[in-house]
This record gives C-alpha cells, sequence and structure tokens, in this order.
C-alpha cells in the first residue's frame, strides 16, 4: 500500500471515528413545555368634565367670572399627579395693545363651591403660562388631591374665578374688543411601579 492510499486510509478512519462520537451525543431524552404569557399594560385616562370651562363675552373691568369643573380617572391606574400647562392667545382687535392682556385676567383656584373665599392659588394668566407645569401642582393639587393623588374611577372639583383687573395704573381702553383664547393641558401622571 503506497503513502497516498495509507493517508487516505487514515483520514477516512478519522472522520468515520468523529462521525460516532459526535452522533453519540444526541442520544440523550429530551423533553419541552411552551408557557403562555401575557403582559398587559394598564392605562392612564385622565378627564375633564366639562371641557369648555369658560366662555364669554362683553367683559370690562371688574368683571368676575367663577366656574367649576371635575377632573376624573376613568383610566385602570391610579393617578399620582397632575399637572396643568397654560397657553393663550391674545387676539388685539385694533392692534394698539401696548400691554399682555393676560396680564390683567387674574386666576383664582378654590377649595370648592361652598367655599369661595377660600383660595389655593392666586395669580395672573400671564405668570401662570410662564410657570413651569410641576409648580402649579404643588399649589394647587398637592392640597387637594393629597398623598392620594387620584384612584380609579374616582373625580376631584375644581373651583376657578377668574377676574378682570380694574384698580390698575395701566390703560385698559387698549383691550376693548380685544379676545384671549385660552388652553390649560391637564397631564397625569402614574404612580410608583409594585411589585407584581
Amino acid at each position: 500500500m503506497g503513502i497516498k492510499q495509507q493517508l487516505g486510509m487514515g483520514v477516512t478512519t478519522a472522520v468515520l471515528g468523529l462521525t460516532l462520537i459526535g452522533g453519540g451525543t444526541f442520544a440523550y431524552f429530551s423533553d419541552s413545555v411552551e408557557t403562555n404569557n401575557t403582559f398587559a399594560a394598564g392605562t392612564l385616562d385622565l378627564d375633564a368634565e366639562p371641557t369648555e370651562i369658560i366662555d364669554v363675552d362683553n367683559l370690562q373691568p371688574g368683571d368676575t367670572m367663577i366656574r367649576d369643573f371635575e377632573l376624573q380617572n376613568n383610566g385602570s391606574l391610579d393617578i399620582d399627579t397632575v399637572t396643568l400647562e397654560t397657553d393663550y392667545t391674545v387676539i388685539d382687535a385694533e392692534g394698539d395693545n401696548t400691554e399682555d392682556f393676560g396680564e390683567f385676567i387674574e386666576v383664582e383656584f378654590l377649595y370648592n363651591a361652598d367655599n369661595l373665599d377660600e383660595v389655593i392659588f392666586q395669580t395672573t394668566l400671564s405668570e401662570l403660562q410662564d410657570m413651569e407645569p410641576e409648580a402649579i401642582s404643588e399649589h394647587v393639587f398637592y392640597p387637594e388631591l393629597g398623598d392620594d393623588g387620584l384612584p380609579v374611577d374616582e373625580s376631584h372639583d375644581l373651583v376657578v374665578q377668574f377676574n378682570f383687573l380694574s384698580d390698575v395704573e395701566e390703560d385698559l381702553n387698549q383691550f376693548q374688543g380685544d379676545s384671549l383664547e385660552l388652553e390649560w393641558t391637564f397631564t397625569a401622571t402614574q404612580t410608583e411601579g409594585e411589585e407584581q
């Protein structure tokens, strides 16, 4: 037998041996089981009722408007905090404004409809627009919602008084015929996560 045949025979024997060894490693019993798992996220659903809090015409300096509305938790998760973001646009009818109309609309957040003299927080629309939403929450919602936040299927009444300031030094004639469009955005955040 020549050297080539001996080498060929050796390689063939080695391949056969490896095949037998490799094939033997899969001879164990095996079993498997399949599990079905679900992760269903809860929902945060903060609603305001009514969604249009105020709509008035023919305002004059000295006017006061009291409105109440309800924040509702219609989701499946408790709400920990509520923040308020204010944005407004002034429509200057004559184009003669030298001041911001929002500086002369005072906002008073009141405890409830029965105690209208108990002011939680007082500011102007202009100042409210410049404040961080979390700062409003500290002044307005924390005293009312407390540590419990707003649990599922519960609601919270808020009363707001808007005052068109009159005892000011500025000339208010510039606001005749003007209008102010106010948008309030309430944002809810969840409570801390829990071990399930």
